[in-house]
């Protein structure tokens, strides 16, 4: 039987995430979390679709998706960890960005691809939480930061 800190491969899916954190279309950054241990780790699905309209810009010929939005799906799949690990006491809350720390970017991501974001708490006090995340595309590394971030009313 599974500890009682841990919630074997959950799916938080699209409006359960949307309950959670207040991004909407066309800046919300994450489509469903696949797996979820509470104060601990998630893992969020974005699918990158050639319809964004970043990529309009950035670039026409070789549209590849802008580093700040892999970082963002990052921040936001851990805005859910945190949201869904405080359960009730985050109700109304949101959960401000702080600070990006050592982003580095591996490797292009191109319309068609699937980021696997994966966050891991660091520490948190009080209301202020610190991940790890790691971007992934078929097992690739993409990107990688350290995140903080405040939850407030």
């Amino acid at each position: 039987m599974p500890d009682s800190d841990t919630v074997p491969n959950p799916v938080i899916d699209i409006n359960q995430v949307m309950q959670r954190i207040p991004h909407r279309y066309p800046f919300l950054m994450v489509d469903r979390i696949v797996d979820y241990a509470p104060y601990d780790s998630a893992v969020g699905i974005k699918n990158v679709s050639i319809n964004e309209p970043h990529f309009q810009g950035h670039f026409p010929e070789r549209p590849i998706m802008p580093g700040v939005l892999i970082i963002e799906s990052m921040a936001q799949t851990a805005g859910v960890l945190v949201v869904s690990s405080l359960g009730e006491e985050a109700e109304g809350k949101l959960v401000y960005f702080m600070t990006i720390e050592e982003a580095k970017f591996r490797r292009p991501v191109e319309p068609g691809d699937q980021l696997r974001v994966h966050v891991k708490r660091k520490a948190n006090r009080g209301p202020v939480w610190k991940c790890e995340g790691r971007a992934m595309v078929d097992g690739a590394l993409a990107a990688e930061a350290t995140i903080s971030a405040m939850i407030r009313s």
